[in-house]
Formats: structure tokens, sequence, C-alpha cells
């Protein structure tokens, strides 16, 4: 009976240095786990960042900068107000006359549905 209670006792130890093991795998698959997803987001922003400059090079290369751009389109907007504020004043006049030849030209004439009595 002894050699069995040892036995089982053995066999108990054994279990709990396993079960020691298996959690202890356990946390450093979850630690190692942890480690690569870090890792893996350190080179995604690293990417991204590379990426992002790559974009701002070429921006900066094909389209000038954007100060450059509202500059531009700044300056075309002018031109364009100023060919409008040209137009206008030329045409003032003209429009302005032919409006009261319209308003004061009255012909008056009796509706075609008008039936005298």
């Amino acid at each position: 009976m002894a050699s069995q209670t040892q036995g089982i006792q053995q066999l108990l130890a054994a279990e709990k240095r396993a079960a020691e093991k298996v959690t202890e795998a356990k946390k450093r698959k979850a630690r190692r786990l942890k480690q690569a997803k870090e890792e893996a987001q350190d080179e995604i922003e690293k990417y991204r960042q590379e990426r992002e400059r790559q974009f701002k090079e070429f921006e900066a290369k094909h389209m000038g900068s954007r100060e450059d751009v509202a500059a531009r389109i700044e300056a075309d907007t002018k031109v364009k107000i100023d060919e409008m504020n040209r137009a206008v004043s030329v045409n003032k006049e003209a429009v302005i006359k032919k409006i009261l030849e319209l308003v004061y030209d009255i012909k008056p004439e009796l509706h075609k549905n008008y039936r005298p009595n």
C-alpha cells in the first residue's frame, strides 16, 4: 500500500509539474504573440511613413507644393473675375437701354379672348 501511495504521490507531483509547464508554455506563447504583434505594428508604421514620404516627394515633383497650386488657382480666379467685370462695364449701357426700350414700348391691344357685348 505504501508503494501505491508513493506512486500516487509521484503521479500527482508529475501531473502538477506538467500543468505548471503547460501554463508556462501558454504564457511564453502569449508573450511571443504580443511581441510579434508589436513588431508587426512597428513595421506597418515604418512602411506607412515611408510611403507617405514618397507620396509627398512625388506630389512636390509633379504638382508643386499646395501653396503653389493655391496661388495658381487664386491668380486664375482673379483673371476671370477681371474679365467678367470688363464685360459687364462694356455691355452695361446697351443692356440698360434694351431693358428700358422694352419697358417703355407699350402697345395696348385687346386680348384675343375679349368679346364685346
